[in-house]
Formats: C-alpha cells, sequence, structure tokens
C-alpha cells in the first residue's frame, strides 16, 4: 500500500484543505503514514500570506525533498498558496518537487498524486474558485476538536493583503454541507466545532442576498453531542444585534468571538479599506449583550503612513479596552497588494521596535487578566498531562492561538473530558488551578 503523509503551513483555514486532501486520498485506498519520514508520497500544504510565511514555505519544501534520500519518499506533492502564486516556476526552481496544486483544484488530489507517482510532473493550479461539498476529513487534530470551514475567500479587500489574489472572492458553502459536515464530525466524537473563514459574518451573503451567520450558529448549537461551537475571524461590521444574540442565548456557542481590528487609527483604517470603527464603542457594545464574553483581535504596527501619535493611540486603546487575547504582527510590504506602492513606508527596524512594544504591553494585560481568574470555576476541555499537572482549555480558550489551564485533579481525566477547575492562579498567558468536578 502506498502511504501518503502530509505537512501543513500557515492557518486553520489551510489545515482543512490539508485534512480534506487526505480524506480524499484515503477514500481513494491510500494508506496515512503517521510520520511523514515513512511516507511513499508527501504533501506540503504551504502558506504564502506574507514573504516570512512563503520562506518557511520553501524551506519546507526543501527539507521534505531531502526524505528521498534519506527515507521511502518517492513523490513529493505542492499545494496550496505557494502554486497559486507561483505558478509552475515553483517546479523549475526546486526540482525535487514532483507535482503541484493550487488552491482552487484541492479536489483533484487524487487524480494529481496518480500522475505524479506515475513519473509525470502534472501542474494543476487553475482559478481559486474551490467550495468544499462533502468530501471526506482525515482530521489532524486532536479527536474531540475540529475546524469546521464555512466559506472560501474574501471579498473585503484590504489593501495589504494578498487573500483575494490566492483564495479568490468570498464563497459561502451551502448550510446543508456545513450541517453535514458537522454531524459527521460529531458523530467521530469530536466536542467542539471551531468555525473558520476568512469573515465568518459574511456567509450566506452570496446564497441569500444577506448575511446569515446567527441562523447558521443557532442551527449547530442544536446538534447534541457538540458541546463547544466557537467562532473565529468576525468582521467589526458583521457584528449585529442578531449575532450577538444567538452567542447570548445559545448556550453552546461560546462566549467568545474573535475580531480582527488592525487598528484604531481611522485614517490608517481608511488606507486599508478596512471598516473605520470607534474599537472602545464596539467592545462596550459586544460586552454589554454577552455580559463576560471573551474577545481576541489581532492588531498591525508599522502600516504605511502610521505615526508615533497613532502607535500611541493604538498602545493606549489596547490599555483601555483591556482585550483577553491580543495577536500583534508588524505590517509585511508584499508584491501585489496596492500598500506596497503606498508612501511613508515605516522601516522595518521601527516596525519591529513598535509590535514589541505592544506584544510587551499584551503580556501585562494577560498576567493581570489570569490573576483577576483567580476564584472562579472555568468548564474546562482536557487535552493531555504534563508530570503532575493535566492541561486543557477553557471556553475562553481558542486552540492554538491563546493559553490553557493546567490543573490537578484527584480523578483519573482523559483528553476530551470535561471538568471544572476552581483556578488558583496565574502565568503570563494560562493559568492553574485543581479539578472540582469531573463531567
Amino acid at each position: 500500500m502506498i502511504l501518503v503523509g502530509a505537512i501543513s503551513l500557515g492557518c486553520a483555514k489551510n489545515r482543512v484543505d490539508t485534512e480534506t486532501m487526505l480524506g480524499l486520498l484515503g477514500a481513494a485506498g491510500y494508506g496515512i503514514a503517521a510520520d511523514p519520514r515513512e511516507a511513499d508520497l508527501l504533501l506540503v500544504n504551504t502558506c504564502a500570506f506574507i514573504t516570512a510565511a512563503q520562506r518557511e514555505s520553501v524551506k519546507t519544501v526543501l527539507e521534505a525533498a531531502r526524505y528521498k534520500q534519506e527515507g521511502r519518499l518517492k513523490t513529493l506533492l505542492v499545494t496550496g498558496c505557494l502554486p497559486q502564486r507561483h505558478g509552475e516556476a515553483l517546479i523549475r526552481e526546486v526540482p525535487e518537487i514532483d507535482a503541484l496544486l493550487g488552491t482552487g483544484t484541492v479536489g483533484e488530489v487524487v487524480r494529481v498524486a496518480k500522475e505524479a507517482l506515475e513519473g509525470k510532473k502534472p501542474v494543476v493550479i487553475g482559478k481559486p474558485g474551490f467550495v468544499n461539498a462533502a468530501e471526506p476529513r482525515l482530521l489532524t487534530t486532536p479527536s474531540y476538536t475540529a475546524y469546521l470551514k464555512i466559506a472560501e475567500g474574501c471579498s473585503n479587500r484590504c489593501t495589504f493583503c494578498l487573500i483575494p489574489t490566492l483564495r479568490g472572492s468570498h464563497r459561502s458553502r451551502r448550510p446543508d454541507h456545513i450541517l453535514a459536515e458537522a454531524k459527521s464530525l460529531a458523530g467521530r466524537g469530536v466536542k467542539e466545532l471551531v468555525l473558520v473563514a476568512q469573515d465568518t459574518t459574511r456567509w450566506g451573503i452570496d446564497l441569500y442576498g444577506r448575511a446569515d451567520l446567527p441562523r447558521l450558529l443557532r442551527q449547530l448549537a442544536q446538534l447534541e453531542a457538540v458541546r463547544w461551537v466557537r467562532v473565529m475571524y468576525v468582521n467589526p461590521t458583521g457584528i449585529t444585534a442578531e449575532l450577538l444574540a444567538a452567542v447570548q442565548e445559545e448556550d453552546k456557542i461560546c462566549k467568545y468571538l474573535d475580531i480582527p481590528l488592525q487598528h484604531v487609527s481611522p485614517h490608517l483604517l481608511r488606507a486599508m479599506n478596512r471598516p473605520v470603527v470607534d474599537a472602545r464603542e464596539l467592545v462596550a457594545k459586544v460586552r454589554a449583550a454577552v455580559p463576560g464574553i471573551t474577545l481576541r483581535t489581532t492588531l498591525m504596527v508599522g502600516f504605511p503612513g502610521e505615526t508615533e501619535a497613532d502607535y500611541a493611540a493604538l498602545e493606549e486603546s489596547v490599555r483601555e479596552i483591556k482585550f483577553d487575547h491580543l495577536g500583534v504582527f508588524a505590517y509585511s510590504r508584499e508584491e501585489g497588494p496596492a500598500a506596497a506602492g503606498f508612501e511613508k513606508q515605516v522601516p522595518w527596524k521601527l516596525k519591529r521596535a513598535r509590535a514589541t512594544r505592544l506584544k510587551r504591553v499584551a503580556g501585562e494585560l494577560s498576567i493581570t487578566r489570569n490573576l483577576g481568574r483567580a476564584g472562579r470555576e472555568d468548564l474546562v476541555l482536557v487535552e493531555g498531562k504534563r508530570g503532575r499537572f493535566y492541561y486543557g482549555r477553557g471556553e475562553c480558550d481558542a486552540p492554538e492561538v491563546d493559553g490553557g489551564v493546567y490543573f490537578t485533579s484527584v480523578r483519573p481525566v482523559e483528553p476530551g473530558d470535561f471538568v471544572r477547575v476552581l483556578v488558583t492562579g496565574a502565568r503570563d498567558y494560562d493559568v492553574v488551578g485543581e479539578a472540582v468536578e469531573v463531567l
């Protein structure tokens, strides 16, 4: 039997594509190698969002190619955003690559793999128009958590972003396909569904002429075996009263929203082609509608034209709003998006310094927040054990991007269990405690 391995780079949305391709290959009779070094055919699903991601992708591809000499690898299949961006030039530059598959041709993976194993060098890029119907998936996440992609592409056209070029315009998945996949995942033991898309709040606009995420959330909340439904990548303008009502009223929808704001400066937001919103007012509205909600955001420093006053206003807002989780990154000047041609580019050294300063603030706020959780009981999804401590995540912690909970328990618990934990202490990004009830 031919064994297939996979390395998935980049975002959770890319991971779903990797899992879909593995599922299609598995359904076609290929075996799955747990270790990429044991694979006959290795799939490397790449990211090309910024230059650093492209470098990581190329480095990973070159490292994977070594398995041809050091292991049993016969065929190297490179997929995703890097082929979509650079096309056939990748094979010319890296002749160890045996096949290329773009973001719009995920469904062609079985045919491409077969041709590559036969010694051909298939290049199947196409336009970025793939929308998953109900293809099988092989989960690479722990068995109790899965990402559920509800849409592909993006139509927001931010001036710093390559996503529309790499992934195409927004395309909502049909609700019956989403619900069928969610039911299948629940039947396989998944207890946490993490909804992802480039802009989850835009779901349904191309199907119904209006965005309709709240209705989809309420339908997903009816799945009996699912305990948590978590929403990521929420556009600020998509935060409606209906969405907040769904989050507040449905027990299974995590009281958690990920809202990538990017900045607070109106002139920079306009230059980014981002919605100009008052972050303080928006957060106040959300917190009033859903008491106790956890809010994550992502902020960009160093965008062209950012002054020291702009940065100071951003830092002041962060200190005042006190986001529960905060991701910070420096603007990366990329060929293609409009912002690359803007005047007043900020020097890289200054961008990096501002990012470091804001990350330091985020760390200070995190430890203060976690100290404030002492004495509170949190529902925790168990993920494993290290030494004498079990660890997991609360409703306020998304997988892979947020902190977690370390706790002791008199009764043994297993990954996928839910326990109530009394928080007794804090670390920079995690809390510690003791289990008081195993559910």
